[in-house]
């Protein structure tokens, strides 16, 4: 079956800083046929993410965060589940980071999600993460006005280095953690206005769905040039060589869940990871338990 040769370097975002989202398709299935042709293809990237995920956690010197980003209705969950359904759920933690709290609030903008970081031998997926700080709270400043941040008392006196200085915090931690074992490996689920409208409109015609529709996501969708000017200049600020951001076409989740697994596994199997060697005193020492007990 046909498959994506490079989807590394399809979905790349550059990371130059000269990269534009508008250089990105919502709808493009590069080659996969059709949903069972992409349902396939996943398969098979899923047995190689379960033998991965067996290596991780046996070699326990790396860990794996992977973070997804997207408006609303473009996928996260379905795909975080479909992608990872293979998975020791034992080896595997997900966080889905919402309002935050009062004690969040009184902590700096990554203390929450670094709390919440993958220890080795393991795989963190934020389902959401620190970026909604260079994004919803960009589109909605007035939420800075909660985080008690030195000196800002109003709007007027949001400080004009401030996302920068956000984008600069977020590359110095992520170069961190690649620097100490830790694969940084972040997902935008890029879909289009009208995709969005049709999902939506979609969860309020299905009994089933109605429960995820909320009024917010309205007013959110009034807000989307807004939106989609905040990710571009995150996704250019914030793609780095360690850390770079893959740009994912969201409009068909059955290609959006195959391009995801496919990139997963490639980065996990780049590890080329193997399981420990024993020592030769360990070796006869289990030679010789293997003996007595097959002599019992």
């Amino acid at each position: 079956m046909a498959k994506i040769e490079n989807p590394e370097s399809l979905f790349l975002f550059p990371t130059n800083g000269k990269g534009k989202l508008t250089d990105f398709s919502t709808n493009s299935t590069d080659g996969v046929e059709d949903k069972d042709h992409a349902k396939g293809l996943l398969k098979e990237n899923i047995r190689k993410l379960v033998v991965q995920q067996d290596l991780l956690y046996a070699r326990n010197r790396y860990s794996v965060l992977v973070i997804f980003q997207a408006m609303d209705a473009a996928g996260k969950d379905g795909t975080i589940k479909h992608v990872m359904s293979g998975l020791n759920p034992q080896g595997c933690q997900v966080f889905s980071f919402k309002q935050p709290s009062s004690e969040e609030l009184d902590h700096d903008f990554l203390w929450r999600t670094y709390k919440s970081l993958p220890e080795r031998g393991r795989i963190g997926i934020f389902n959401r993460s620190y970026y909604e700080e260079v994004l919803v709270v960009r589109v909605h400043p007035e939420i800075l006005l909660k985080q008690q941040l030195p000196g800002m008392w109003e709007l007027k006196d949001l400080p004009r280095d401030l996302w920068q200085n956000r984008f600069a915090s977020i590359n110095q931690m992520e170069k961190h953690l690649v620097e100490n074992g830790t694969i940084v490996i972040k997902f935008f689920l890029y879909l289009s206005k009208d995709e969005q409208k049709k999902r939506l409109l979609s969860r309020i015609d299905d009994e089933s769905k109605r429960w995820k529709f909320s009024m917010a996501d309205l007013k959110e969708r009034e807000r989307w040039d807004d939106y989609m000017n905040s990710y571009n200049e995150m996704l250019r600020e914030t793609s780095t060589k360690s850390a770079p951001w893959y740009v994912i076409p969201a409009d068909h989740k059955w290609f959006m869940r195959y391009a995801v697994g496919s990139i997963l596994a490639k980065k996990m199997e780049e590890l080329k990871m193997e399981y420990p060697k024993v020592s030769e005193e360990m070796e006869l020492a289990l030679f010789d338990a293997k003996a007595k007990m097959e002599m019992e």
